[in-house]
């Protein structure tokens, strides 16, 4: 599985890519808004600094108008991948963005229709929305489930992104079923390896090392 980081802090991404943590990054406006930083700017130092994808969105609602910015954010650096809501006109531009060449992921998908148009339409990835469907009590890991028992069926070659992370649970629960990549907040990722034992564990080695009087180095 592929490890995305979900935002535009680039300090936070550093840290994880430091540890190879990171296979990719995505932004979305709301990230660059939260960043404080202009979107061409930020982009192309996280671009510089990840070797994977980096997905920079298009804020465009007509198809015209978001292959244009789709093609203008594609400048920005050779691992740029686009990114498209999954909208009718978004299909469209995914479709045309793909045809030039262009890596794509088409976000905000709720459904496995959706997913098939998405993978029709030449996506290089579909991102379904785990903690949104949950929020509206739908179960967003059995969407995943459906994605990837319909590409494999048909041999679809769009990747699975799961995205709208919220818990490590969903991140394993992703993994379990296949998804192929997964992005999440920096927070969560780190929060993978916490667990009540092994801290527990830590504290009865150090306390019985301290009574060995010992030192290593």
């Amino acid at each position: 599985m592929k490890f995305f980081v979900d935002t535009a802090d680039v300090a936070a991404i550093r840290e994880l890519n430091d540890l190879g943590m990171v296979d990719g990054v995505t932004t979305n406006p709301s990230l660059i808004l939260k960043s404080g930083r202009d979107i061409l700017e930020v982009t192309k130092e996280i671009c510089d600094l990840v070797d994977g994808p980096v997905s920079a969105e298009v804020v465009a609602s007509k198809v015209e108008d978001m292959i244009r910015e789709g093609e203008h954010l594609a400048k920005i650096a050779p691992n740029i991948t686009v990114k498209v809501p999954l909208t009718w006109d978004g299909l469209k531009a995914c479709k045309a963005l793909s045809s030039q060449g262009h890596k794509v992921n088409v976000t905000l998908c709720f459904s496995a229709a959706q997913a098939i148009l998405a993978a029709k339409a030449g996506a290089t990835f579909i991102s379904p929305f785990i903690g949104r469907l949950d929020d509206i009590n739908f179960d967003g890991m059995e969407l995943i489930a459906q994605i990837r028992e319909i590409y494999d069926n048909y041999d679809f070659q769009t990747e699975i992104l799961a995205a709208s992370i919220r818990s490590v649970n969903h991140i394993t629960d992703a993994a379990r079923i296949g998804a192929d990549v997964i992005t999440a907040p920096p927070a969560v990722i780190k929060a993978m390896a916490n667990h009540v034992l092994t801290d527990k564990g830590l504290e009865q080695f150090n306390a019985d090392w301290a009574k060995t009087g010992q030192k290593i180095v």
